[in-house]
């Protein structure tokens, strides 16, 4: 039997159930999920369902990530809830791709893990899955693990396991509508040019996860657990000295009340720079490497090749002496008297991380 898996959190306990269920069946998993944007984040899921899959001893097979079809595939229906038009041609593609690679591989019987996850509609898949039954006389297994205790039992196996539980469906337009409703920054879209890994970005969790698998292949104990911190995203930044553009570096927590300020230098010590306004501090690149104890010839050279976010955390302690002070530092190849303009569009807002103890 081919088993579509959507993600591990719906699978595993699913893929459970179909191993008591069907004991003479060899059953393949097969991840695939076009849908899910973005790209960091649909690796994520497969090494997490890889992880799943070894675990419960299931081959698994990965399937094309043809996102620019699927796109194709929902055009006009980017504005449809959850559970609605979208997600009935988002069943149809990955269930009819499911078919042909069950046929393919010689097998007779198909399901998806879908079916188990309570945000996706089971009269729709069951429509869906015995339409296809009929059209490629491969027979779909409908099953409803959900009902009763499902549920609950899926969350505990999910913590049991340590499984990453994405908190979206994976469809971009579903993300979108879902933080508008939450009136939340929609952050998982957020890829700077420089490639630094920002915190609770996707790219965080996906080292979290690769972290989890090695602690699990040498025998190591852990635990992954949740904190409460203040998050930040720098949207846009840009500096000029008497009207005239300076390549610039914010670093990290840098924000202005009003996302703009003009002024000057009022004071300076220790080659600091300290305007009259909003707390804003300027240092030049030379003092930027002494502190951070790196060696970048230009600001240029520092935008798209930054330290760690947690050095840029330990430069602004030196600084500041408060790692998570607001003020706005910014560093640029060299300090020089003059008319400060800054537009800063920066945001700090309360957010949950995992992290493995």
């Amino acid at each position: 039997m081919l088993v579509h898996i959507c993600c591990s959190v719906d699978s595993h306990y699913f893929l459970q159930r179909i191993q008591e269920e069907y004991p003479e069946e060899k059953l393949v998993g097969f991840f695939y999920d076009p849908n899910i944007h973005p790209y960091n984040e649909y690796r994520l899921r497969y090494l997490d369902v890889e992880y799943s899959c070894k675990k419960l001893g299931i081959e698994l097979l990965e399937g094309p990530y043809n996102l620019e079809q699927w796109l194709k595939k929902v055009k006009g229906l980017e504005n449809e809830p959850e559970k609605g038009d979208r997600c009935t041609v988002c069943f149809d593609d990955r269930l009819e791709t499911s078919v042909k690679k069950a046929i393919e591989l010689g097998h007779d019987k198909f399901t998806t893990t879908l079916l188990i996850s309570p945000k996706k509609s089971q009269d729709k898949l069951e429509k869906i899955g015995a339409q296809l039954t009929e059209k490629y006389a491969c027979e779909f297994i409908f099953k409803d693990y959900r009902s009763g205790s499902g549920t609950q039992t899926q969350g505990e196996v999910v913590k049991e396991h340590s499984l990453y539980r994405q908190n979206y469906c994976g469809c971009l337009f579903g993300l979108t509508q879902q933080r508008e409703q939450q009136k939340k920054l929609m952050d998982e879209m957020f890829s700077p040019i420089s490639n630094q890994i920002l915190p609770e970005s996707i790219e965080s969790r996906l080292e979290l996860y690769k972290k989890r698998d090695d602690l699990e292949e040498q025998n190591i104990p852990y635990k992954i657990i949740k904190q409460r911190f203040l998050n930040y995203r720098l949207l846009s930044g840009t500096m000029k000295i008497d009207k005239k553009i300076a390549p610039s570096y914010f670093l990290c927590y840098s924000v202005l009340n009003r996302k703009k300020m003009n002024g000057r230098i009022e004071y300076e010590k220790d080659e600091i720079a300290y305007l009259n306004r909003d707390e804003v501090k300027v240092l030049s690149l030379k003092i930027f490497n002494e502190i951070g104890n790196s060696s970048y010839k230009t600001v240029k050279d520092l935008i798209f090749n930054p330290p760690t976010f947690e050095s840029e955390l330990n430069i602004r302690n030196k600084i500041t002496n408060n790692p998570y002070g607001l003020s706005a530092i910014v560093i640029i190849d060299e300090v020089i008297d003059g008319k400060y303009e800054i537009d800063l569009n920066a945001v700090t807002y309360e957010d949950v991380k995992e992290v493995i103890i």
